[in-house]
């Protein structure tokens, strides 16, 4: 048996020399690379040695163990070439500690090299220089792992896919020396059946480093920015040496013939079968749990965020709409090249409501049945077409709309959750260079569709809002025209009245003419002031008497009601006719009806300083100071039981539009007095 374990020894040692040379041929080929090149050339070249000196003169010889620290150096220069730490990287202080570590320790292994010879008489000196180089052996294998891991992980994920076989090939390598050194420590002799696989293995682990080749862009690669220190290999080391140590102590114990480097053998076998052979679903989740809880994310989200923010709140006249923005905001995540917006509806289903860089995708208006949104709102999984295509058992694969499962380019179903309600949701497209999704791209996508949701659900609401906003604008501009007609009532009224006692007079009926007229006018206008799309456009305003327009306005009221106008001088204001007397008429009738049929009303017009004062005196029953503060001035709010509380607001505003004011006194039982400030026409106050 030891005949053929030197035998499998020393051919495999022997071929993976062979293959180890034939890297370093190529390697001395290659013009590009610099220092990296260097020392991976070195690297190669001393791993050939120490393969050359293990097949020549056997492992315990004194030139491969030399030969070997050296090969470790070399590719851990390599490594530190490949990804220097940055200065400001807080991995530095300890990645280079770990460095002087490995150094130290190499330059004691190789000094301790040579202390057999000084004390070649004593064994039991010779079994202690054994066990403390097997010590050294583990701790710069352990050390190894530990720089070579971080480096993994810290590289960027764009990088990770070119750096994956030549990590494997090393994580391999020292991965045996660390069991092989951790056996020997602990059996306190060389593991034979360990060196016979060693040597196929580093044969095999050979091919790996050819991808080197794909590594000639990483010169100026840096760190991630969310790299950090990790502990894991360092922590798994430690798990398998206390195994190791507990598994020798039970074979102790028990007195059994099996060697302690067979049982490592058979625990690697069985790792191996456990990671390729137990089912899909118990290999995804020990992946996905390892991946969330010990390795670094694929993802900046940091980055991921703003990019998401930026691609929906993109401004400019220019930018697509929401349902567009809200699409390849999701769609970017994945690399997809466009998708379909979904929102349901109100019987329930998904209708088709936006699209983004899909053209060729025929999808119908009406795009899910209600069963469809109900499945996507009970699970809240993102669902995989591909998966169901393959598959036409799996529990979603009835409900699926059959045009998304003909569509061989629609790739995968993003719901739109909003407070556990079911929006919307988004179909993507397959990505140029389709992939598998993991943990991490369920998490993200899934996080991206509430937020998307809430978007879509704010939009809506604020469309809502629009809607009843403009219906309030209607209804609004409908209780001033209530307010008015009313008023055009009363005066017409008034004047039917007042037709049949003075139907025969001249001058009533040419007056009676005006005001039907005037009334007409009136009326056309508030036709105008109804519509949402024709709206009354204000005459410019120009000079004008304001003792005229007030005439203008009375002349049809006084027959009915006693309104005397006082103006000892002629006012000049620039105002516009309609909106003066549109103003003016809301505070005369407010004074009419206040005051009662036998009530006169005053408008006395006079200047106070540079400005026109026109003054509305009834004598009715008053207001409080309380309702005057409050609210004399609010919509729908009235001292009379049949008012509108209309006229005063709108009065007010019509002011406002004229540069004027209005003030009030009033007191209950004693009548109120509005007055109308103005400002004149240049040069007319003098």
């Amino acid at each position: 048996m030891t005949g053929l374990l030197a035998d499998v020894t020393a051919w495999g040692h022997a071929l993976a020399a062979f293959m180890f040379a034939l890297l370093v041929g190529w390697q001395s080929t290659v013009r590009n690379g610099g220092v990296r090149r260097m020392f991976l050339t070195l690297a190669c070249a001393f791993t050939a040695i120490w393969c050359v000196g293990v097949a020549g003169f056997g492992a315990g010889s004194a030139l491969p163990p030399v030969a070997k620290n050296f090969a470790d150096l070399c590719w851990l220069a390599w490594i530190l070439v490949l990804q220097p730490p940055a200065r400001g990287d807080r991995r530095l202080p300890i990645i280079i500690g770990i460095y002087v570590l490995v150094v130290t320790l190499i330059c004691a292994a190789i000094t301790l090299r040579a202390l057999p010879a000084l004390f070649g008489g004593s064994p039991r000196i010779q079994e202690g220089l054994f066990l403390i180089g097997q010590a050294l052996r583990v701790a710069i294998a352990a050390a190894s792992l530990c720089l070579l891991h971080n480096f993994y992980t810290a590289a960027p994920p764009e990088a990770r896919w070119r750096l994956g076989m030549p990590m494997l090939a090393l994580a391999a390598m020292w991965i045996c020396d660390f069991n092989l050194a951790t056996v020997a420590y602990l059996t306190g002799e060389p593991p034979h059946i360990l060196y016979a696989v060693r040597g196929p293995l580093l044969t095999l682990l050979a091919p790996l480093l050819v991808t080197v080749s794909r590594l000639s862009e990483l010169d100026s690669m840096r760190p991630a920015r969310a790299a950090r220190f990790e502990m894991l290999s360092l922590a798994v080391m430690g798990f398998y040496l206390a195994l190791i140590l507990a598994i020798d102590k039970m074979l102790a114990i028990s007195g059994n013939s099996w060697r302690l480097g067979q049982v490592t053998i058979i625990l690697g076998f069985f790792v191996f079968a456990f990671a390729l052979f137990p089912s899909e679903r118990v290999r995804k989740r020990l992946k996905a749990g390892l991946a969330r809880h010990l390795f670094q994310h694929r993802y900046d989200y940091r980055l991921e965020w703003r990019r998401f923010t930026e691609t929906v709140g993109e401004p400019g006249e220019g930018a697509p709409g929401i349902g567009e923005r809200l699409i390849k905001a999701i769609a970017d995540i994945p690399n997809s090249p466009g998708g379909v917006l979904l929102v349901r509806g109100a019987d329930g289903g998904l209708e088709l409501s936006a699209r983004f860089g899909w053209a060729r995708l025929e999808a119908p208006l009406v795009a899910g049945s209600a069963e469809f949104a109900e499945l996507i709102e009970h699970d809240g999984t993102l669902i995989e077409l591909a998966r169901v295509r393959e598959d036409g058992t799996m529990p979603d694969a009835p409900a699926l709309p059959e045009w998304m499962l003909a569509a061989d380019s629609a790739w995968l179903i993003v719901p739109l959750i909003h407070f556990e309600r079911l929006v919307g949701a988004v179909l993507l497209q397959a990505p140029l260079m389709p992939r598998l999704l993991d943990w991490e791209d369920h998490d993200l996508l899934r996080v991206a569709g509430r937020q998307v949701a809430s978007y879509l659900a704010e939009a809506r609401g604020q469309e809502a809002l629009s809607d009843a906003r403009r219906f309030d604008e209607f209804n609004r501009r409908f209780a001033f025209i209530m307010h008015d007609i009313k008023n055009l009532v009363s005066q017409l009224s008034l004047l039917a009245r007042n037709a049949e006692r003075h139907a025969d007079n001249p001058e009533f009926r040419a007056d009676m003419i005006d005001t039907l007229k005037g009334s007409v006018g009136k009326m056309n206008d508030l036709l105008a002031r109804l519509s949402q799309h024709h709206r009354a456009q204000p005459d410019a305003p120009v000079p004008h008497s304001l003792p005229e327009l007030a005439g203008e306005l009375v002349r049809g009221r006084s027959d009915s009601h006693a309104i005397r106008i006082i103006a000892p001088v002629d006012v000049v204001a620039t105002v516009d006719r309609g909106r003066f007397q549109q103003m003016l008429g809301h505070l005369v009738q407010n004074a009419v009806d206040a005051g009662g049929p036998d009530s006169p009303v005053e408008i006395v017009i006079g200047r106070r300083g540079t400005d026109a004062a026109i003054e509305v005196i009834d004598q009715g029953c008053g207001m409080s100071a309380d309702f005057i503060r409050t609210r004399l001035f609010q919509p729908f709010a009235s001292t009379k039981d049949d008012g509108f509380g209309i006229g005063a607001f709108e009065a007010r505003s019509l002011v406002a539009t004229m540069r004027g004011r209005i003030e009030v006194d009033s007191r209950e039982g004693e009548g109120s007095r509005f007055t109308v400030v103005l400002p004149m026409v240049s040069g007319a106050a003098s």
